[in-house]
This record gives C-alpha cells, structure tokens and sequence, in this order.
C-alpha cells in the first residue's frame, strides 16, 4: 500500500508539527527537586526522550514511503499514554497528567512506539523488539518496544 501525496503531505506535516512540539523546553522547576543530583538525573531522562522521540519521528519519516499512513500515528496518539496526547488537525494537544516537563516527550514516544508496533504488524514482541531495534538501535528498543 502507498501513501498518495496528500496523506505523504499531510504525515509530514503531523511529523513537523509533532518534532517542535517534543522540541520545546520543559522548563523544569528546580524548587521542585531536593537536590541538584535529582534535578540533572530528571532533566538527563526528558533529554533521552527526546532523543528517543527524535529518531522514531525520523524513522517514520523516512517509512511515509512505504505506506505508513497519517491515520496511524493519530489512532495510535489517542491510545497510548492513557489518550493525552492527540493531533487536532493543525497541530498536537496534550493534556497534563502530574507533571508536564516529564510527561509530554514520553506521551509522544508511547503514541510513535504504538504506530510503529502495528505499522510492522509482528506476530510477536520479540520479532517487534528485534525490527525496532534494527530501525532505530538497541536503547530506543529496550525502552519503548519490549
């Protein structure tokens, strides 16, 4: 199946609009953390999942070609991560759970992850776990596809 230009046009603009979204800054607020080693551990796990984020949204990009559908990364927003994030039309909206700053980048890999699982359709988690891991490299699979 092959995307036609609008629903490539439509994807990539899904996938732009998802990129600055996960590009925003957390602004984490330092008064909320005891310390400065709890602080800089929290702000390492957001920058990993933006870098986890980062490359699932390059992946799809480059897979927009092989008939991964626009349709399928906003099904996929509204189940994962209990539906908080979602795709509007024009741009991505995500509803607060606890904390913005350590949610918002993962609600982004959950719904990516989610496409990406049943983009492949693997009959089994370990065939998912070893086609991501080919994809997108042993960390982002350990932490997203297992």
């Amino acid at each position: 199946m092959h995307t036609t230009h609008t629903d490539a046009q439509k994807l990539g603009e899904m996938l732009e609009t998802l990129h600055r979204f996960v590009r925003q800054r957390p602004g984490l607020e330092f008064g909320n953390y005891g310390d400065a080693a709890s602080y800089r551990r929290e702000l390492r796990q957001i920058a990993r999942d933006k870098r986890d984020a980062e490359a699932m949204i390059w992946y799809v990009w480059r897979a927009s070609v092989a008939g991964f559908r626009p349709e399928l990364l906003s099904s996929a927003a509204r189940i994962a991560f209990s539906g908080r994030l979602s795709w509007t039309g024009t741009g991505w909206e995500y509803t607060t759970g606890q904390y913005w700053p350590t949610e918002y980048r993962r609600a982004a890999c959950a719904a990516l992850s989610l496409a990406l699982r049943t983009h492949w359709e693997q009959p089994t988690l370990a065939k998912t776990y070893r086609t991501a891991k080919d994809a997108l490299g042993v960390g982002v699979a350990k932490r997203w596809f297992r």
